[in-house]
């Protein structure tokens, strides 16, 4: 039988972690899904501790990354989206928890109404897992739409990779870019509404992230400096999308602009401005507002410590 949710699950050395993750998905009190699990060339045991559960539960499928995909969690992912054969995709990560009701709650939203995409709260733990679920179907809603593009991109609307549900037509035309070792899926979210995509974000907490200094984030958070080139190269794509959907506005390339300051190092501010493309007087008027910009805040935030 087709299915109805397409998972995709990249995995690398995770066989720590998997297992937890993949019972949290057998869990799901909706039960016509498939999970893709993509392995991006890890040297554990993962396949090993998913052996038996993989004779076991046929929904599963476990793959390596083949070439024609670039190493990283993009091409693993870009690759589980191409073989994707459900209505709806999802993407779970390898060391996470899915609450028991996720699917079911998400695809009953999609019955429910004319929408591209369904959001949900996600939140975070360490260590042991607390197996204590709110199971009641009870939230609140509000919907979400190319207007709220802004609100995501200054992360006032968080889209995180494992707290969406979307429509498999949400990515014709829309893939990860391969290239981005950090923020793919902020660029690739905020693209794929910029579009014109609507959907809902429900007050629920349906996913559970784990928290470990071995996690992208956690790199990203340490400085390594591949997540931190990443990060510049997918703010550079960002402005470009939005040029190209006519969605800039003063108020965004302001926030850019002072975001470019903690990347100097990465030349983003003038990687920004070769971007925009923007007349000559625009051109001046945003340099002479980042020459200046270093000593507004610093008077700034005098003045709000004296008050």
């Amino acid at each position: 039988m087709k299915p109805v949710v397409t998972i995709v699950m990249a995995t690398y050395n995770r066989a720590q972690y998997i297992v937890e993750s993949i019972k949290s998905i057998q869990a799901q009190t909706f039960e016509n899904w498939e999970c893709l699990i993509i392995d991006d060339g890890g040297a554990d045991n993962t396949a090993e501790v998913l052996g038996s559960i993989l004779k076991q539960d046929k929904r599963f499928a476990y793959l390596k990354r083949t070439d024609l995909y670039t190493k990283g969690l993009p091409g693993s992912r870009n690759y589980g989206l191409d073989l994707a054969e459900g209505d709806y995709i999802i993407f779970f990560d390898d060391d996470d928890i899915a609450h028991p009701q996720n699917l079911e709650i998400c695809v009953s939203e999609f019955l429910k109404s004319e929408i591209d995409f369904c959001r949900y709260v996600r939140t975070v733990f360490r260590g042991t897992f607390n197996y204590d679920y709110d199971l009641s179907k009870n939230y609140t809603q509000f919907k979400i739409d190319k207007s709220d593009v802004h609100k995501i991109l200054k992360h006032e609307l968080l889209f995180n990779s494992c707290a969406v549900m979307w429509k498999r037509e949400c990515f014709i035309g829309n893939h990860y870019v391969e290239h981005l070792m950090y923020a793919e899926e902020w660029e690739l979210y905020s693209r794929i509404i910029s579009k014109g995509f609507k959907g809902i974000s429900i007050n629920k907490i349906l996913f559970y992230g784990r928290k470990h200094d071995a996690s992208n984030t956690g790199e990203f958070t340490k400085k390594d400096p591949v997540r931190i080139k990443s990060n510049t190269d997918a703010i550079v794509l960002v402005l470009e999308n939005l040029k190209e959907q006519q969605l800039l506005s003063t108020g965004i390339i302001r926030y850019f602009t002072q975001v470019s300051l903690d990347y100097k190092a990465y030349n983003l501010f003038n990687r920004m401005m070769e971007a925009l493309k923007l007349s000559t007087v625009e051109n001046i008027k945003w340099k002479l507002f980042y020459f200046h910009l270093p000593m507004r805040l610093f008077f700034y935030r005098l003045l709000k410590n004296k008050h």
